[in-house]
């Protein structure tokens, strides 16, 4: 495997998936999940999570039906928040589409504004392994956030 193919396709799946507006699975493999796909060639992209004010996930990247690559996310919301949602999902959309497709991120680019939103995004290690913190402020005030960790698969 490739780590600049993996990185050129992680940029691609995010952007036709959950940022994007990809359509969700029909009959997804985990029952009581929502699931976006994407394919290109020998690559498969799998975003699997559940939940909405707080929501928990992963992705998984497969090369020739090989899992390559993971990454688990969970967060939401800040309590006594929710009533936000709507507005912050769609923001939050929009700061993923904002990346930079020559650096690598596993969300969002560091730091994106839009109006009284706010979107910062910190990352420790690269594609291999990394953990991550994202989080929106409205009026610089806490709303919404998510912690991220993954990297790449060696099997034996």
């Amino acid at each position: 495997m490739n780590i600049d193919e993996l990185r050129e396709f992680i940029f691609k799946a995010s952007v036709a998936t959950y940022a994007g507006g990809g359509k969700e699975e029909d009959n997804p493999e985990r029952q009581g999940f929502k699931e976006l796909v994407y394919t290109d060639g020998d690559w498969n992209y799998r975003d699997s999570y559940t939940g909405f004010f707080r929501a928990r996930g992963m992705e998984v990247i497969r090369h020739k039906n090989i899992p390559v690559w993971t990454a688990s996310y969970g967060g939401g919301m800040i309590t006594g928040k929710e009533n936000m949602a709507k507005a912050t999902h769609i923001f939050l959309k929009k700061a993923m589409l904002a990346k930079d497709p020559e650096k690598y991120s596993a969300r969002g680019p560091h730091h994106f504004t839009d109006g009284n939103y706010e979107y910062s995004y910190t990352q420790d290690g690269g594609i291999e392994e990394f953990n991550g913190y994202e989080e929106i402020c409205l009026k610089g005030e806490p709303v919404f956030f998510h912690r991220i960790i993954g990297g790449t698969i060696i099997h034996n």
